[in-house]
């Protein structure tokens, strides 16, 4: 049996160290906008090292009143309104004021979470409004459009909808429309270099679209992706991108806790 040869010892060692130098993230675009201070990507990339950019990939333009009327929607024939985010909210109130319409006091709001009723402040005085919220999902409202059946509503969206809004909205036998009031759209990234970072991480289908557009000519090759949710997922997988982190999961339920992980088992 021969001596272990320490030259080849060495070179071994070597290799595998330039191995796990290549499986090293040193840089990350996430593809939002950046956060506040206190944000935990922000302490990620201190505790890893890493570079953690912010970008987002898509915007979001409102329609104007003229398309509004294409659609044949006249806000003075609704009694509720179902708010599924944010944007929702300041589009609606953006084009009541360019139509001229008075929003009632007697309207009833029906939020899809805490934080979207909350931000309703922005725009009316909270204080003695019919205002609801569900928990988290959408399908969560369900109890609330039984206990407020009667209400005529409507729905201000963009041009994607989700097909389980949809599907819960008609399983509630609830007289509802829908209103495009924005659309998302790609934004302009061509003074990106994108193969800078070793990873990208997406939130929407929109997020893969945009890759797409801007990028024509992408490989992925080396370049880990991350994905938040099922659509996502199936949108970055039907491109043909191999997924390297998915959230949320049980274990995982936000997209940093899940980039937290993946990094440090990365690293070891």
């Amino acid at each position: 049996m021969h001596p272990p040869n320490s030259t080849n010892f060495v070179a071994l060692e070597i290799i595998i160290f330039l191995i796990k130098s290549m499986m090293r993230i040193k840089s990350i675009l996430v593809s939002q906008p950046a956060p506040s201070e206190s944000s935990p990507y922000l302490d990620i990339a201190k505790k890893e090292k890493i570079k953690i950019d912010f970008r987002p990939f898509i915007h979001v333009e409102g329609v104007d009143n003229k398309e509004l009327r294409t659609q044949k929607i006249d806000l003075t024939q609704y009694t509720g309104i179902i708010f599924t985010s944010k944007n929702a909210i300041d589009h609606y109130f953006r084009l009541a004021e360019e139509l001229r319409f008075t929003v009632p006091d007697t309207m009833r709001y029906i939020c899809q979470s805490e934080a979207i009723a909350n931000y309703l402040q922005k725009h009316i005085v909270y204080r003695k409004r019919k205002i609801s919220f569900g928990e988290k999902n959408f399908s969560d409202l369900l109890p609330l459009f039984k206990k407020f059946s009667t209400e005529k509503y409507l729905l201000p969206s963009s041009d994607v909808l989700s097909p389980d809004i949809v599907k819960t909205l008609d399983s509630a036998n609830i007289d509802w429309t829908r209103a495009i009031m924005y659309r998302t759209v790609c934004s302009n990234l061509t003074d990106i270099n994108i193969k800078d970072y070793d990873m990208l991480i997406f939130f929407s289908p929109q997020g893969i679209k945009s890759l797409q557009q801007n990028f024509p000519n992408f490989k992925q090759e080396e370049t880990k992706i991350g994905v938040f949710g099922n659509t996502t997922l199936a949108a970055a997988e039907e491109t043909g991108l191999k997924i390297e982190l998915m959230a949320p999961t049980k274990e995982t339920p936000s997209m940093t806790m899940a980039l937290e992980k993946y990094i440090k088992n990365l690293h070891k």
